[in-house]
């Protein structure tokens, strides 16, 4: 068993793991020269602002836009990296502060464009969008054409623009009062010893072993959400109030027909999704039935689902072993895959162990002339492994787009955006369990297996109903509060997880604890992406190259296309629910497995 790993100051780490930033800029020093170089090619593309009437100058601008948007990727990037190691570095916390007003005035200042090339005559902008000299923008300027309809005046458009911080208000207030303002009482243990409560740890005390402390600790952190239900209500009422302005202002059916609009993707997928996941529902009511049998309960509570079924192998790995645990499982997406993420464990690409100050959470980042960086807190526990290997396929995905594509279409939606990721963690779980045939070890990778199905498809499809049901009242005018939001909330969680769960009064306030709520719209892509990551892994375990090629070249598309068209090319086609049911049918096979562990174990 490998010892706690100390958190150190972030001065005090070892350089070799911890990410080289260089690829950005060498200093900070390097950083503040770049800003002034933003401020020329902002003037640059803003001196754009009433010429643009014909290709060859669109082109100019375009180009132009383009240095200016790279350049706001590499002083951003590095700002949010830099605070991500201390979020108490105050130089870290000014740099960031000043990305992100630069980044506000350079969009604002160059938001005339999109009105005014759609206020060119028809026959000038069917030119414009045929021409030679705007060939490597045509799919852009074709997304913009589909847009027309809803783009307003250039003042209109600059006077939404600057409301950009305002309409995040909402975020920045649930954000602000959860992270900083809430406190949560201690709970007691089984033992009678008292337990921080905090929206870090929050989850980890669901895990124990203790139920007791899961019981106590859920209740003293709902009892925090219960005691600021109104406030999180206003909240939220204004992300949703101010997504529907702005969807009337810009003339589309609903708030969800405009965030789904931005990637081109029809309002039937949403409900595709949630209709196929409905039809599984006795799949999922058959894993709580065997959570609650496995962990030998009479009732079966809401503090009871995150508790691991079997506590499996001890075996912690260390960094090195995570790395070759991780390459070995990627074999199958062949020997240029598996080296270039070789290369980035060498080249330093990843920010490894926890430090004081540093940002919870994993996530990937870097820009088209960087590398890609990865930021996680690796303990040596199996999670650890598996988020590595999740960071590095969105790494993997940005690294093999930013080669393919120019800058223009090297970003990939976010509608594709977890399918790389979920790809490697399945690799990684199915390799694992094809290395064991001990009931225990088995359980365990299989019970973490059904939870990334329960968290990722079941209960974000729960969360999109939840969006739906939240925005759509806005829309026939309802007043939203906190009773209308809880209760909406608590139906939803009774129809997901069924008859063998006890509704506990606490659960009507999760949807409060929930970010993702503030970017309308977002959670469903989570499911999605994570239905054809199963339907894509399958495929590549079953027919080799056949898939692996395909799947190679979708990471390499970047936003050269539409993102369903991406996945149809990678193999996966989610304008019908076919992926979607097909990963559900995988999920009972999963639980099949799972039952049959749990009775060679006695459970």
């Amino acid at each position: 068993m490998n010892t706690p790993i100390e958190t150190k100051e972030r001065r005090d780490m070892d350089p070799a793991y911890t990410w080289d930033l260089s690829t950005l800029y060498h200093s900070d020093d390097e950083w503040k020269e770049d800003l002034e170089k933003l401020g020329e090619l902002t003037d640059r593309a803003a001196a754009f602002s009433g010429k643009l009437t014909d290709a060859a100058t669109i082109r100019a601008f375009m180009d132009a836009e383009t240095a200016m948007e790279q350049k706001i990727a590499d002083l951003y990037t590095y700002a949010m990296l830099r605070l991500s190691e201390d979020t108490r570095d105050a130089k870290a916390q000014e740099m960031m502060s000043i990305a992100e007003s630069r980044y506000t005035a350079a969009v604002s200042r160059v938001s005339f464009a999109s009105p005014e090339i759609l206020s060119l005559p028809e026959e000038t902008l069917r030119e414009v969008t045929g021409a030679e000299e705007t060939k490597p923008y045509h799919f852009n300027l074709e997304k913009l054409l589909e847009r027309k309809p809803h783009v307003l005046s250039s003042a209109e458009e600059k006077l939404l623009a600057s409301f950009g911080e305002v309409l995040n208000a909402p975020e920045r207030i649930a954000e602000n009062l959860q992270d900083a303002d809430m406190t949560f009482e201690d709970a007691a243990d089984s033992k009678g010893e008292m337990h921080e409560v905090t929206q870090a740890n929050y989850i980890l005390l669901q895990q124990s072993p203790d139920r007791t402390l899961r019981e106590n600790a859920f209740r003293s952190f709902y009892k925090g959400f219960r005691g600021h239900i109104n406030t999180f209500t206003a909240a939220y009422a204004g992300c949703v109030k101010g997504a529907a302005a702005e969807a009337a202002a810009r003339h589309y059916e609903s708030s969800r027909a405009m965030s789904m609009a931005d990637e081109h993707i029809p309002t039937e997928v949403y409900d595709n999704l949630t209709e196929s996941v409905r039809k599984f529902m006795p799949a999922m009511y058959r894993y709580v039935k065997l959570r609650k049998r496995i962990l030998g309960l009479d009732e079966l509570h809401y503090y009871d689902v995150y508790t691991p079924l079997s506590k499996g192998s001890t075996k912690t790995w260390t960094y090195a072993e995570a790395c070759d645990t991780i390459l070995e499982a990627l074999k199958p997406l062949g020997s240029d895959y598996t080296d270039r993420v070789k290369k980035a464990f060498a080249d330093r690409w990843i920010d490894v162990y926890p430090n004081k100050g540093k940002r919870g959470g994993a996530f990937s980042s870097g820009t088209y002339r960087s590398n890609p960086f990865i930021l996680t807190s690796f303990t040596g526990n199996y999670d650890s492994v598996t988020t590595v290997a999740h960071e590095m396929g969105h790494s993997m995905h940005t690294w093999l787009s930013n080669h393919t594509q120019p800058a223009q279409y090297a970003d990939y939606t976010l509608f594709v955006a977890e399918v790389a990721s979920t790809v490697n963690e399945n690799l990684l779980v199915e390799h694992l369990l094809g290395k064991t045939t001990d009931p225990a070890e088995r359980l365990a990778l299989l019970n973490q297996y059904l939870e990334g199905f329960k968290g990722t498809v079941y209960r974000q499809t729960m969360f999109a109903e939840f969006e739906r049901a939240a925005h759509e009242m806005a829309e026939r005018g309802e007043g939203i509060t906190a009773e209308s939001l809880n209760r909406v909330y608590k139906k939803l969680v009774e129809d997901y997880f069924g008859p063998e769960l006890v509704m506990d009064d606490e659960v009507q306030y999760e949807w409060a604890r929930i970010p993702h709520f503030y970017r309308p719209f977002y959670v469903y892509k989570y499911a999605t992406s994570y239905s054809a990551a199963i339907a894509i892994s399958e495929a590549i375990l079953t027919s080799g190259e056949a898939a692996s090629k395909p799947y190679l070249e979708f990471l390499s598309m970047g936003g050269s296309k539409y993102p369903l068209d991406e996945l149809a090319h990678g193999g996966v086609d989610l304008r019908t629910a076919a992926p979607i049911e097909s990963a559900l049918r995988k999920f009972e096979r999963i639980l099949d497995e799972a039952e049959k562990a749990a009775a060679e174990l006695g459970l």
